[in-house]
């Protein structure tokens, strides 16, 4: 790589990066001291090894000519699978889910990193398929890619990591030109699917009150009757838009497919949530039906962010970390420490750090002549946008906890190094965007 190519590099982009990493350094060393100025944990200096190893990741990607991992990421697709799958049946356990794998303390959370190679091998499909006329096939692909490893990641079970592919797919297939109506039938079914599964929740924990059509939701019964009704719909539908070429009928099929989708996932997934993850829907409708249980977490979050005010109480000063009123303060609720110690300037500056990097990445994916990096941080920019609307919405109780990480921010290897790899690919693409 020439010295001028290094010029070339987007230092907003990494300088953006960094200086969160470094954020999540000093906050992690502060959330591991108690009320009494005593460090109880060294968990900041495993950190400082992790960011310093994911930026020089990101510096050495950045060398690299990003095309090279075009005709390798099938076999790095094959291989994170059976990486996944591997974590399922041996995986070490960890707060329920067999999410890792490791010898000792030293431990690897694969599914961080399928983030990263899904998005490298659904670039390279949506690239190769560009041409193609089966717009509909091309969809379908696409979701089977996506859905494959979050799949295997649901089994585990790591329900807030898997919540990650969805954006993933839907913003790259919508860039990558796929027919937008097969784009809003999945994001509809899945909105649809998280409203049919919370209701029943709703009913029975939060408004203490019996409404017949919701209790039928979690009937068999009745979900197996609605089904085979809509299901003879649907079948009406095809053979008369298949006669009569008539739009309302492909219409009828679309709104009949999207309830019938909704209807099956919304049942299967009160069979498949655990009791904890079922409780954390419940008290983020509700963080009062269970005050000192599992609501616990978003009150005392609240109350932190809350009580720093707008300029914050100053480092070190923070007391729902010192006096371990927040759990997991140092991964899922570091975005809370911060706040309470930086007030609400320090969490702006946070929010615009995560938008530089959303904006730097779309002004890349948009002066890029190359499609397959295009669609690489199109998935890149969805990824981080939604862990950090996830992340952060949790620690305000506007969304529900799901375990998902502040990236750069949160404790964790895996997490800050996979975050890493997708800043050097997209310094990469940066670097090459005028070349094809």
């Amino acid at each position: 790589m020439r010295i001028k190519d290094i010029l070339e590099i987007d230092f907003f982009l990494l300088s953006a990066a960094i200086i969160l990493a470094i954020f999540g350094i000093l906050f992690i060393y502060s959330s591991g001291i108690t009320s009494t100025g005593v460090l109880v944990s060294k968990e900041y200096l495993r950190q400082i090894i992790w960011a310093g190893a994911g930026l020089l990741i990101a510096v050495l990607l950045s060398l690299i000519d990003y095309k090279r991992l075009r005709d390798i990421s099938l076999y790095l697709y094959l291989a994170i699978l059976a990486l996944l799958l591997y974590t399922c049946l041996f995986g070490r356990l960890v707060n329920g889910a067999r999410a890792w794998i490791g010898i000792g303390t030293f431990g690897v959370q694969p599914s961080e990193f399928a983030k990263i190679i899904t998005i490298l091998f659904l670039a390279k499909y949506l690239d190769d398929t560009k041409r193609t006329p089966a717009a509909f096939l091309r969809f379908i692909v696409s979701c089977g890619i996506v859905f494959i490893p979050m799949g295997l990641i649901l089994i585990q079970p790591d329900f807030g990591t898997s919540l990650v592919f969805i954006p993933l797919l839907l913003v790259m297939t919508f860039v990558a030109g796929v027919a937008i109506r097969y784009i809003i039938f999945l994001g509809a079914s899945i909105m649809l699917t998280g409203v049919l599964m919370v209701l029943p929740l709703w009913q029975t924990y939060i408004l203490r009150r019996t409404f017949t059509l919701l209790l039928v939701l979690t009937n068999p019964r009745f979900i197996a009757v609605a089904i085979s009704a809509l299901g003879l719909i649907a079948v009406i539908a095809v053979l008369g838009y298949s006669k009569y070429k008539k739009r309302y009928f492909f219409w009828i099929l679309y709104v009949v497919g999207i309830i019938i989708f909704s209807l099956g996932a919304s049942y299967a997934s009160h069979k498949v949530l655990k009791d904890y993850q079922i409780m954390r829907l419940i008290v983020f409708l509700d963080p009062n039906v269970d005050p000192r249980g599992a609501g616990w977490n978003i009150i005392q979050s609240i109350t932190a962010i809350g009580s720093g005010g707008f300029t914050g109480k100053g480092y070190l000063q923070g007391t729902q970390s010192h006096y371990r009123f927040l759990p997991q303060q140092s991964t899922d609720f570091i975005f809370s420490i911060f706040t309470e110690e930086t007030g609400l300037l320090g969490g702006l500056f946070v929010f615009s750090l995560f938008l530089l990097i959303c904006l730097r990445l779309v002004r890349i994916m948009r002066t890029t002549a190359d499609r397959f990096g295009e669609f690489i941080c199109a998935g890149l920019s969805a990824m981080y946008i939604f862990h950090f609307l996830i992340n952060v919405g949790m620690t305000m109780g506007i969304m529900p906890i799901t375990g998902i990480p502040l990236l750069f921010m949160s404790y964790g290897g895996s997490a800050v190094i996979s975050a890493m790899t997708g800043i050097g690919l997209a310094l990469s693409i940066h670097v090459r965007r005028y070349s094809r």
